[in-house]
């Protein structure tokens, strides 16, 4: 049974849009993930949606562990996303999901398998670099190899940069040069500023700090590269006034809403919504879904946008889709495309 609905899903998502039903107004999600699945085959984590509590360990257990076991069994969450459970199904099932939805993607991952989702779904993905010390050395996306990446054309986007899980900042000397080339280059760059995995160093990103949480820590690299086109991924959560304050600072900079819009308990992420839009900085926030393996997170953060009261439908859709296209410097030709 599971097979079959597995395939009714793909075979609808492959039907031409003639076929089906006038399609939804486009969104831009700037945070997805290309990914693997790991232990193909096995039990895949479900990962709340939204989280109902963030739980609790005794510390003579693993972290790692109970994090895991929480996953596995929802006991944090009243409802849940499951994975795929083989990358092609993942491929599939995230490709059909961006379909129902009229979703284009910034879609982050190594080089290869983002190329892979590119034929999967040309129209739909806008290819996009992750990087992090580790990745420069084990991939070799060093500045030279990236620019010359980002000069054939082919990717069109930054990040997602994850140095925060190495215990940099954004505004490191170290970084420096990378930026250089993206603001030389005119390359959008998304950078990990927020939430991990709760407990994320105690499964193994040991210099993971919470203070680097603060969106403070971009500052120096804004002003020393002030033509950079950033945006703050997961913008910044928990820590609201730095986000804020560095917003009200620094008006080129953006932010998404990746995890945060369906993994937070919903009453925090609203709150922290509204303290972005109250104070007066809803044309720079965009949406993300951060969906990694989990392809129901794409409808899931959309529908929490969407029944936001506190949000008018103009503000929706600047958040959904408007933002993002001026972000992203689309041309009237693509953004009539994708409508």
């Amino acid at each position: 049974m599971k097979k079959c609905l597995f395939l009714l899903m793909v075979l609808h998502s492959l039907l031409p849009d003639s076929f089906s039903q006038a399609r939804p107004l486009p969104v831009i999600d700037m945070h997805l993930h290309a990914e693997h699945v790991k232990n193909k085959g096995e039990a895949t984590p479900c990962i709340g949606a939204p989280f109902r509590d963030l739980g609790f360990n005794d510390p003579k257990n693993d972290f790692g562990q109970v994090f895991e076991t929480a996953l596995k069994t929802n006991s944090w969450s009243d409802h849940c996303l499951p994975s795929p459970r083989s990358n092609d199904s993942l491929k599939l099932l995230t490709v059909a999901a961006m379909k129902n939805n009229n979703v284009y993607g910034v879609t982050s991952g190594d080089i290869e398998t983002v190329r892979q989702w590119k034929k999967e779904a040309p129209d739909r993905i806008i290819p996009s670099v992750y990087w992090n010390f580790n990745s420069a050395q084990q991939w070799g996306l060093t500045v030279d190899s990236l620019e010359k990446i980002f000069k054939s054309g082919e990717f069109k986007v930054f990040g997602e940069i994850t140095i925060q899980y190495e215990g940099y900042s954004p505004s490191d000397s170290s970084f420096a040069p990378y930026l250089e080339m993206a603001e030389r280059l005119d390359i959008p760059v998304g950078i990990h500023i927020g939430c991990g995995p709760p407990g994320a160093p105690y499964m193994g990103t040991t210099r993971y700090r919470a203070r680097l949480h603060s969106a403070l820590g971009l500052e120096e690299a804004l002003l020393q590269h002030p033509k950079l086109r950033v945006y703050a991924m997961h913008a910044g959560w928990p820590m609201i006034d730095d986000m804020l304050a560095t917003l009200y600072t620094h008006p080129q900079l953006h932010v998404d809403l990746a995890a945060i819009c369906f993994m937070l308990p919903k009453k925090e992420f609203y709150y922290y919504l509204e303290r972005l839009v109250n104070a007066g900085f809803g044309k720079r926030i965009m949406f993300g879904s951060d969906n990694m393996i989990w392809p129901g997170a794409i409808e899931a953060g959309i529908q929490t946008i969407k029944q936001a009261k506190f949000l008018t439908e103009s503000q929706r859709r600047d958040i959904l889709f408007n933002n993002a296209a001026r972000f992203l410097r689309l041309t009237e030709s693509e953004i009539k495309k994708m409508h």
